[in-house]
């Protein structure tokens, strides 16, 4: 009987400290003003789309900034994501029916793993991004995939899509931004 106690008040201890740690994490690393606005831009339709700069399969650099006047299709997704795989073939469908104001940037959350294998499979022709660090996927607190915001030629989020999207849900949304 006295091992049970002494074993439940171990236990309880751990995980009070488990806890206390873990609330000292979030107060430890103070974000800077523009952080806490970037993240919080990231979820609000009407906010500026949070920069970032990230490398393509082929190695070239896709700032977002580089690219105000266009609209974007920004997806985030990964290799093992059943619903992102389901998209895709529309995704790449729908590549080859914009014209040349209108971008679709894959951002891939998983580039450890066998990316290129994927695109070439899927025969991917559009730009596929490397979110090697997650700051990007941090920055638009993207919390499930895929996701995709919809971002104006202003550089302003016009709408944001979670879950696998179809053909036409990808035409709506990019026909509804100026």
């Amino acid at each position: 009987m006295i091992k049970k106690v002494i074993a439940a008040v171990v236990l309880i201890s751990l995980l009070t400290v488990a806890i206390v740690q873990a609330m000292d994490k979030k107060t430890d690393a103070p974000e800077t003003t523009t952080q806490t606005s970037a993240n919080k831009e990231g979820l609000e339709i009407g906010a500026k789309a949070p920069d970032f700069e990230l490398k393509t399969l082929t190695g070239e650099t896709v700032k977002l900034s580089d690219l105000k006047g266009k609209k974007i299709m920004l997806n985030f997704w990964a290799t093992w994501c059943p619903p992102c795989k389901a998209e895709m073939p529309e995704m790449e469908q729908f590549s080859k029916q914009l014209g040349d104001d209108t971008l679709i940037l894959a951002v891939n959350i998983d580039p450890q793993l066998d990316v290129q294998g994927f695109v070439d499979e899927n025969k991917i022709t559009f730009p596929i991004l490397l979110d090697a660090e997650d700051k990007v996927n941090e920055a638009y607190q993207v919390i499930s995939i895929p996701t995709t915001y919809f971002i104006d030629s202003k550089g302003i989020i016009q709408n944001k899509y979670v879950g696998s999207m179809k053909l036409n849900i990808m035409k709506e949304f990019t026909g509804k931004l100026n």
